[in-house]
C-alpha cells in the first residue's frame, strides 16, 4: 500500500475548488434573469448559453467522475447542443463580408415588362431602354472578338505557314 499514492491532499484541493467555482456562480445563477433583462439581446443570448454550459460540463465531469459512460448520455449531447448555440452567437456577431444574392437581370425585365404592359409610354420607353441595353452588349461583344489588322494578318501567314509545313511531313 505504500505506492498507492495518498489522495486526501487532493481531495482537499477539489472541495476547496469546487467552493471557489460555486461562489464564483452563485452571483449568476441566483438572479440570472435579472442580470439578463439589462443585457442587449446578443450578449443576452452569450449569458444564457454560457450558463448552460457551465452547468452541462460540470454535469458531464460528474458523470466521468462516476466513472459512468458520459460520451452516449443525454448530457454530452446537449453539450453538442449549447456549442451549436456558440456558432450561431458568432455567425450573428460578424457582418455578412458581401452581398450573396444577384439579380437575374432578364427576369427582372420579364416582369417589368408583364406588370407595365398597360402603360403604353412607361412600356414603349422600356422597350427602348432594352433595345439600347442589347445594342451595347452586341458591340461589347464584337469589339472583344476583333484583332487588329495587324495581328490577323500575322495569325493569319503563320496559320498558312503551319498548315504548309505539316503536309509536307505526312508526304
Amino acid at each position: 500500500m505504500s505506492d498507492v499514492k495518498d489522495i486526501i491532499p487532493d481531495l482537499d484541493k477539489l472541495d476547496s475548488q469546487l467552493d471557489k467555482l460555486e461562489d464564483a456562480l452563485a452571483p449568476l445563477l441566483n438572479n440570472l434573469n435579472e442580470k439578463a433583462s439589462q443585457l442587449p439581446l446578443l450578449d443576452k443570448a452569450k449569458l444564457f448559453s454560457l450558463t448552460a454550459y457551465a452547468i452541462e460540463s460540470l454535469l458531464f465531469s460528474y458523470l466521468r467522475l462516476q466513472g459512468a459512460d458520459a460520451q452516449n448520455h443525454a448530457v454530452y449531447a446537449e453539450l453538442k447542443r449549447v456549442q451549436k448555440y456558440f456558432g450561431k452567437i458568432k455567425a450573428a456577431e460578424e457582418p455578412e463580408a458581401q452581398r450573396s444574392l444577384v439579380v437575374n437581370q432578364e427576369a427582372a425585365a420579364r416582369i417589368l415588362k408583364a406588370d407595365l404592359a398597360d402603360n403604353k409610354s412607361i412600356s414603349s420607353k422600356l422597350a427602348e431602354r432594352i433595345a439600347e441595353e442589347r445594342a451595347k452588349a452586341l458591340l461589347k461583344s464584337v469589339e472583344g472578338r476583333k484583332r487588329p489588322a495587324e495581328a490577323a494578318e500575322q495569325a493569319g501567314s503563320k496559320k498558312r505557314k503551319q498548315k504548309g509545313r505539316g503536309k509536307r511531313r505526312q508526304t
